[in-house]
């Protein structure tokens, strides 16, 4: 299993839950997030995730469209038949408005294309949790 989670706190802080295959990519989302607050449980496959009996705990998903082995469409999908019923955000480098269309029926409550704005991934990230912002101000519907 790959999985990866190195902060602190982890208990105190809210976990969200990141699939994504390119290392690098993985690693810049996970310390971003985690600089604001979150731990991050990173994984390279949807297969992985779904094997780890954490998910249960996270408040949200942040998962790439094409995987390895289980997209993440189907990620969110077996998610969800377990119970799991937290935000999520597919991340793709190819967008359309048929994809979009489908993340939606899986029930994927945003979409975002890579490369990801970091600020873009931030502010979704916080909207859809209900969080604030660092200056405490809340974060707009």
């Amino acid at each position: 299993m790959n999985v990866e989670s190195a902060a602190p706190y982890e208990a105190e802080r809210p976990r969200l839950l990141l699939v994504e295959d390119d290392s690098g990519v993985r690693r810049s989302i996970q310390l971003l997030l985690q600089a604001r607050g979150f731990d991050v449980r990173a994984y390279a496959e949807g297969s992985a995730l779904l094997s780890d009996p954490g998910p249960q705990m996270a408040v949200g998903l942040i998962a790439d469209y094409r995987l390895p082995e289980l997209e993440g469409l189907s990620v969110l999908r077996s998610l969800r038949a377990t119970g799991w019923d937290g935000p999520a955000i597919l991340i793709t480098a190819y967008p359309s408005e048929d994809l979009t269309e489908l993340a939606k029926a899986a029930g994927y409550d945003a979409v975002l294309e890579k490369p990801l704005a970091e600020h873009l991934l931030v502010e979704t990230t916080l909207r859809l949790l209900g969080r604030r912002r660092g200056d405490g101000s809340t974060v707009p519907p």
